[in-house]
């Protein structure tokens, strides 16, 4: 594998990004060092009501993307999640207990998001507010992450900022249009890897991480 840093660019409510999630753990499992920048694609001003409209939208998105990665989104989460009247898409929350898992130890965000992504998908639990995301941290193990999103340091803050700040500045150098994509950043500029690649063989992504 390149000794070229692979940068994760995510929305901890993008399904497509939940979809990519084996592909990932099979590089982290391979010895492929991710950093995780999230963009806020549904966060800030790009959080919004999820109306019936846009949750049939999704479902159907979501049944796509079970077919071409094999993951799971249940009952509980089409019942609890999606039909629920005045729920939001909103991963203010979720983006910020990612960070804070990853604040002392980096290889802990991918841990945080999978436990993130599960409970929302799968649990069909709340992810969108700050006692729900930090429920599901506390139930993974990271009782210090969950604390932290609860009683945010100006420091952590500061850093959270800049996460979200770099992961949009990046996205919008790569011209990326949508989420997930990774980026090769080595002695050059910056290289994309759209999300097709996560959604095929290993050893094509694997390729198109290794291309010159």
């Amino acid at each position: 594998m390149t000794n070229a840093t692979l940068t994760y660019l995510f929305d901890p409510l993008c399904g497509w990004c939940y979809g990519a999630t084996p592909m990932l753990d099979r590089l982290a499992a391979g010895g492929t060092a991710l950093q995780l920048l999230p963009v806020g694609l549904f966060s800030g001003a790009g959080a919004r009501p999820l109306d019936a409209g846009f949750a049939a939208h999704a479902w159907d998105n979501d049944q796509r993307i079970a077919r071409l990665s094999g993951q799971r989104f249940s009952q509980a989460y089409l019942d609890n999640v999606l039909n629920v009247s005045g729920t939001l898409l909103d991963s203010s929350a979720a983006t910020m207990g990612v960070n804070a898992a990853g604040l002392d130890d980096w290889r802990q965000e991918l841990a945080a998001l999978k436990a993130i992504q599960h409970a929302r998908y799968v649990d069909g639990r709340d992810i969108v507010t700050v006692d729900g995301v930090a429920s599901v941290l506390t139930d993974a193990g990271m009782s210090d992450a969950a604390k932290l999103l609860k009683a945010p340091t100006q420091p952590f803050l500061a850093k959270h900022d800049d996460l979200v700040s770099r992961g949009r500045m990046l996205f919008q150098r790569l011209h990326a249009n949508g989420v997930p994509a990774l980026a090769v950043i080595g002695q050059t500029a910056p290289r994309l890897i759209g999300a097709n690649a996560l959604f095929g063989s290993y050893d094509n992504l694997v390729a198109h991480i290794e291309a010159a």
